[in-house]
């Protein structure tokens, strides 16, 4: 395993283990890194408008169309870090 797919992992283990739960805007952009780094660009149909959560989702994934997996990993990463030195 690469170092920064080790830290990725870590990422992700940490990030369940944060003592407050991130805001809402946060969880999307967490979401959409780890979705864009996993499977690369957002494919499928948007979510309809009554589906607000799903669609949010989508949206937010579809932003980071073009985004490298390393990118969207490291990018990750940063996040917990900065998620992790404010939870203490």
């Amino acid at each position: 395993m690469s170092d920064l797919a080790s830290l990725f992992q870590t990422a992700q283990d940490d990030v369940v283990k944060l003592n407050d739960a991130p805001d809402v805007a946060t969880k999307l952009k967490l979401y959409s890194l780890f979705k864009q780094a996993a499977e690369g660009d957002a494919t499928g149909d948007r979510p309809s408008a009554i589906q607000f959560v799903a669609r949010a989702k989508f949206d937010a994934w579809t932003e980071l169309k073009g985004m490298s997996g390393d990118e969207a990993k490291q990018k990750y990463i940063d996040l917990v870090v900065e998620l992790k030195a404010n939870d203490e």
